[in-house]
């Protein structure tokens, strides 16, 4: 159904014995039956906390790789283990869920699923992040490890995690006692692809990796009444579209030109009927932040606008806006330095130089984070891989040869973990 791309080394990489027995290993786990899991979570996606049938896939592959599985930590959560002798723990982590989103790929293995989402409302759903993408490359990634059993020593925890698009299920995993069930990692590792560049290639960054971010709800009051005595109402339409205009000053103009901020209104709900002004507003509002001063001043900023335009705008005082914080909070990704720089020489090594670079801080947003943010903390390196094939969340979003990419990140991952076990991760 996928076939199979261009090789996984190029001139410029170091063929030693290990690279060469890595090659193998990776060239016996990207098999047909890999591609074909693959396409079968590709076109059966699930929304975040529903991933029932996605972790079951999961599982079961990885029990089929030879690892234990625990199934059911924080929701849909699971952890596969693999015990190889003494030495450090290295915790992998794949996400699991879908978008609501009507996938446009063509594609013969497109997804055409239906959910309700929070908000009883039936949504179709995408793989539009990739996280198939990363699950496969978990599976494979399995697979090449217990091969080359003979070359590493300490132990392997391979996560599955839901609700990584809510940005919620990580905390929940380790709410719910995972490092109790399987111990502690030594440190902790996670990819994402990136469209943006061609499949086969692989980038780190140093320090933050990806933003923090919050959602808020703001509902903005008013009295409604006819649309033909406006005068009698205290109109929340227009409220609504003067906090929208204040609110876009925020960054450009009260934060420091050097910090980094993003505040995004994405939604807005107020319908009534076209004669009738409604009694509310309400507004969808993101914030994105490298630093926790940035984050307490958009939402302190956030709540200062609306209530004072609501004042200004002769709104009751029990009919100020109501400001509200989502649970889909995520802590900026912070790199540690040592183990990026020691994850990216031992994939250089197999990838090749010409394939292997820098990228600055994400605006974006994940919660893997959660997963190093313990005391004291485990150190974490969040990296990418290249797909090719257009934009994240897009409709149109399909990796430009799903093998290669799956390949690169089974590839990336076991030359990281053979360098890291058996060796102390912070030498």
């Amino acid at each position: 159904m996928l076939g199979y791309g261009r090789g996984t080394y190029p001139a410029g990489s170091i063929l030693t014995p290990m690279t060469l027995a890595l090659e193998a290993a990776v060239a016996t786990a990207v098999d047909p039956s890999l591609l074909a899991l693959y396409a079968d979570l590709h076109a059966h996606p699930e929304l975040s906390g529903q991933e029932e049938r996605t972790a079951a896939r999961l599982a079961a592959a990885l029990a089929e790789a030879g690892y234990r599985v625990e199934t059911g930590i924080g929701g849909h959560g699971l952890a596969a283990v693999l015990e190889h002798g003494d030495g450090p723990t290295l915790l992998i982590r794949a996400d699991m869920d879908a978008l609501p989103i009507a996938e446009a790929t063509g594609l013969p293995y497109a997804s055409r699923e239906t959910a309700m989402d929070r908000r009883g409302n039936e949504v179709p759903i995408m793989h539009a992040c990739g996280h198939d993408l990363h699950m496969a490359v978990l599976v494979g990634f399995a697979r090449a490890m217990r091969a080359l059993g003979n070359s590493w020593s300490g132990q392997l925890v391979l996560v599955g995690q839901p609700s990584e698009e809510q940005v919620s299920g990580a905390a929940a995993m380790i709410a719910d006692g995972l490092y109790a069930r399987v111990g502690r990692p030594t440190a902790a590792l996670a990819l994402h692809v990136v469209p943006e560049h061609p499949a086969g290639t692989a980038f780190f960054t140093e320090g933050s990796g990806s933003a923090g971010a919050e959602s808020i709800d703001l509902v903005v009051r008013g009295v409604g009444g006819h649309a033909a005595h406006p005068n009698q109402t205290r109109d929340p339409v227009l409220l609504a579209a003067q906090i929208i205009v204040a609110l876009q000053a925020v960054v450009s103009r009260e934060l420091d030109p050097q910090a980094f901020g993003v505040l995004t209104v994405a939604s807005v709900h107020g319908w009534a009927k076209h004669n009738a002004i409604p009694e509310e507003v309400r507004l969808g509002i993101n914030i994105r932040f490298f630093e926790d001063r940035v984050r307490t001043h958009l939402l302190a900023a956030i709540e200062r606008i609306a209530s004072g335009l609501a004042r200004a705008a002769r709104v009751p005082e029990d009919r100020l806006p109501v400001m509200t914080l989502l649970d889909e909070s995520a802590s900026p990704v912070v790199n540690d330095t040592v183990l990026v720089r020691r994850v990216r020489a031992a994939v250089e090594s197999v990838l090749g130089s010409d394939r292997v670079g820098d990228l600055g801080p994400s605006s974006g947003s994940e919660d893997f984070g959660a997963f190093g943010a313990i005391e004291p903390p485990v150190p974490l390196c969040y990296f990418r891989i290249g797909t090719g094939g257009g934009q994240l969340h897009s409709p149109n979003f399909a990796p430009e040869d799903p093998d290669f990419t799956i390949r690169t990140g089974v590839t990336a991952f076991t030359a990281a973990a053979l360098d890291l076990l058996g060796r102390d991760i912070n030498g």
